[in-house]
């Protein structure tokens, strides 16, 4: 059986001082916890970043898929409702209207836009979008936001799962039963 093989990046975009946008990073940190103990499976990329669009790019440079997960704000919130995008469906993340959607002064959509102009995009992004209520100044995030936490790890899970390719390049049918993936 070919050993099992992750490439993929998954980007927590946020700010833990913000409330709600802190919930890539919660994400990321319970993915951390998760594995603790456990190897991650080859080539999987934990990390955090504050949305700056340079640092974006840096840590989508030369990768497989690379799923985030970030805060929005849209005006008419419903706090902890999670919206899915992947760019292999076509078409791209709305732009954010200044200090509507996003704590960030460009956001991903900006982001993906430059790395294009730079050849420097993403080959796959899948982004996952948690609505937000309150971005004010302070530690914690609102209860509902906080709820989506779990579930978000699970379905982030899965996307690594989906990328798993074994380490001659075959991509596999099912998700590997070691590692991240495979603890529930």
């Amino acid at each position: 059986m070919a050993e099992i093989a992750v490439r993929a990046t998954v980007i927590g975009v946020g700010n833990d001082f913000r409330r709600d946008d802190g919930i890539g990073w919660a994400v990321v940190a319970a993915l951390r916890e998760r594995a603790a103990g456990l190897e991650l499976p080859a080539g999987t990329v934990l990390a955090q970043c504050d949305g700056d669009s340079g640092r974006l790019l840096e840590l989508w440079a030369g990768t497989g898929p690379v799923i985030v997960v970030d805060a929005w704000f849209p005006p008419s919130a419903r706090p902890g409702r999670t919206c899915r995008w992947d760019s292999a469906a076509g078409g791209a993340p709305l732009a954010a209207g200044p200090g509507r959607h996003s704590t960030h002064a460009l956001g991903l959509a900006e982001a993906l836009r430059l790395g294009a102009a730079l050849g420097r995009g993403p080959d796959r992004l899948v982004v996952y979008a948690v609505e937000g209520a309150d971005r004010s100044v302070g530690p914690g995030m609102t209860p509902a936001v906080a709820a989506a936490v779990p579930r978000l790890v699970r379905r982030v899970e899965a996307e690594i799962a989906r990328h798993a390719v074994s380490r001659d390049g075959a991509r596999t049918r099912t998700a590997p039963r070691t590692g991240l993936a495979g603890r529930r």
